[in-house]
């Protein structure tokens, strides 16, 4: 996410701005409690106090991390999407009332964010960067009925994915103001 950052932009404050961003649009839903799940160390600035991190490591496999959490739902949400509505948050929640994983299509490959029940699914090995996530998903279910998705939004991962981000949009208020400052 750090190298999205726009010249003139420091990329580790960029990184910042962009994860709590993601953070305060996941705290801020009823009836969710947010943990962070990051591998940048001192990140953990970023969030409400009493907030659970869950320190990993880069490589850590999703599936891994997802048996270190105690919740009977969960949906894992990508740092890099700032902007994502709190309605495709929901959207993936409801839709596991027929699946038993929901992904989010991130619109260049790969996923924005995940939902699932927990435990998670045991043939469930999800990597929400593999560019078709929802096809291997599907391909590992026991019956591609198991995996549904949402409409799909995007990732901050290029430069040239800030132009994405909608100004007419609320949110992403630290992610706001430090581009205008370019």
């Amino acid at each position: 996410m750090a190298q999205a950052a726009p010249p003139g932009v420091d990329p580790r404050e960029f990184l910042a701005a962009v994860a709590e961003d993601t953070y305060e649009m996941v705290a801020g839903l009823e009836l969710v409690t947010p943990v962070l799940i990051t591998s940048v160390p001192e990140l953990e600035e970023i969030v409400w106090p009493g907030t659970q991190v869950i320190a990993i490591e880069d490589d850590e496999p999703l599936k891994t991390i997802l048996s270190r959490l105690s919740a009977d739902q969960i949906a894992v949400i990508c740092a890099d999407a700032p902007d994502l509505p709190p309605l495709l948050v929901g959207k993936l929640f409801r839709e596991l009332g027929r699946a038993e994983i929901t992904v989010c299509p991130a619109a260049d490959g790969g996923a924005v964010a995940m939902a699932c029940a927990l435990p998670a699914p045991g043939w469930a090995d999800p990597d929400l960067d593999d560019l078709d996530v929802v096809a291997a998903l599907r391909a590992q279910a026991p019956g591609s009925r198991r995996v549904a998705t949402t409409p799909g939004w995007h990732r901050l991962r290029t430069r040239q994915d800030v132009e994405r981000l909608d100004p007419g949009l609320e949110g992403w208020d630290n992610t706001r103001a430090l581009i205008a400052t370019r």
